[in-house]
């Protein structure tokens, strides 16, 4: 089912893995309810969630990341979503059949984010996968993240097998970015968290994903990179 060359499937996290949207959603709406500010429409809050904190903070309050109040708004968020970490958080349809038939079939998988591992970390122990990430890599875990391909490279070593024996899937640019510098075969998630003037056809991954579901045929089909 799966090509012979292939090793490892390596994921980003937010909106590639799991569907963490909601629970940032439920953090904007919290964060702007505490400036007496009206509930924002879910769908602009998904599109940047992949841009991570800064990004959705600077989105719920209008707020310039250079602004003298925005480092103090950017812990207050983290804050809250600390508070309920995971929660409402759920794979996409049809991951935790892929691990298992990964696992099966003899290959390993893991998890490559810009989330920190102060979140991730009890994220994925809330959560319990089965079967368990055999490599999480962290912004905190490299000197250089994503798109550089350091963190990609640390999962391989890990992992213990080569760039090109691995499949990168992600819903960023950065994403595609990345597993391309570290020679591995990339599949944009177009079912993430995109931009709503960004098209995952044009970011130059070797395959795209509209749907999660569709996630096995096409690491089925992976060639080497």
């Amino acid at each position: 089912m799966f090509p012979q060359h292939l090793k490892a499937v390596v994921f980003d996290l937010d909106g590639t893995l799991l569907d963490t949207a909601p629970e940032f959603v439920e953090v904007v709406q919290a964060l702007r309810a505490e400036h007496a500010l009206a509930p924002m429409e879910p769908a602009a809050v998904r599109a940047v969630v992949s841009d991570g904190a800064r990004a959705m903070v600077s989105l719920a309050l209008d707020l310039a990341q250079d602004h003298e109040d925005f480092e103090t708004q950017r812990l207050r968020f983290l804050e809250i979503y600390r508070q309920d970490l995971g929660r409402a958080t759920t794979p996409y349809p049809g991951i935790l059949a892929l691990l298992g038939e990964l696992a099966e079939a003899g290959i390993c998988w893991g998890i490559s984010t810009n989330k920190p591992s102060w979140l991730t970390e009890p994220l994925l122990d809330r959560l319990g996968l089965e079967p368990a990430p055999a490599s999480v890599v962290c912004p905190d875990h490299v000197s250089r993240p994503k798109p550089d391909p350091e963190p990609l490279l640390l999962n391989c070593e890990q992992l213990g097998c080569a760039p090109h024996e691995v499949v990168y899937i992600g819903d960023h640019p950065r994403d595609v970015d990345a597993g391309r510098a570290a020679g591995m075969y990339t599949i944009a998630a177009a079912y993430g968290y995109i931009h709503r003037d960004d098209d995952p056809a044009r970011w130059g991954a070797d395959d795209v994903a509209h749907s999660s579901e569709s996630l096995k045929t096409l690491v089925a089909e992976a060639r080497k990179p």
